[in-house]
């Protein structure tokens, strides 16, 4: 009974609103679909151009992260072929052979030095330090609280 007038409720609403409740839930399932696509493409090129950006980063003798958290110096890299192991520096005369994928990224150098007009003097950083080491006394009995 439910069905039937429904059905013909479908029937006599007209136009737009007749198609959209007939076909609405397929219309937004497909729009759904066509979107998930479009985004899982759109996301796949961009994770293949940053793969190519940092393959074309990697050179021999550039400082690199691993996945681990170590640093060091690339000494070999194919980006061609990427079952190829890596060899990386870590101090002068260590390298380590590792898988080619668990190279992180580059890491740029950061330029730390301060001009020696903008460091402060050593003798204006001791002179501007608390006298704390001065004050040795040690607390009499008498100082404790009370109760």
């Amino acid at each position: 009974m439910f069905f039937a007038t429904t059905q013909q409720t479908t029937e006599q609403a007209g136009g737009f609103a007749g198609f959209f409740a007939q076909y609405g839930l397929m219309l937004m399932l497909l729009v759904l679909i066509v979107f998930m696509f479009w985004s899982s493409r759109r996301r796949q090129k961009k994770v293949k151009a940053e793969q190519e950006s940092k393959a074309r980063q990697l050179l021999p003798g550039v400082k690199v992260l691993l996945q681990g958290g170590l640093y060091g110096t690339l000494v070999e890299y194919d980006a061609e072929d990427l079952s190829k192991s890596a060899r990386v520096e870590l101090a002068p005369g260590v390298e380590i052979e590792v898988h080619s994928q668990s190279i992180l990224r580059v890491v740029e150098p950061e330029d730390t030095t301060v001009p020696m007009d903008d460091a402060p003097a050593i003798d204006d950083a001791i002179a501007d330090e608390p006298a704390a080491a001065a004050d040795t006394t040690t607390p009499d009995a008498d100082d404790k609280p009370q109760a």
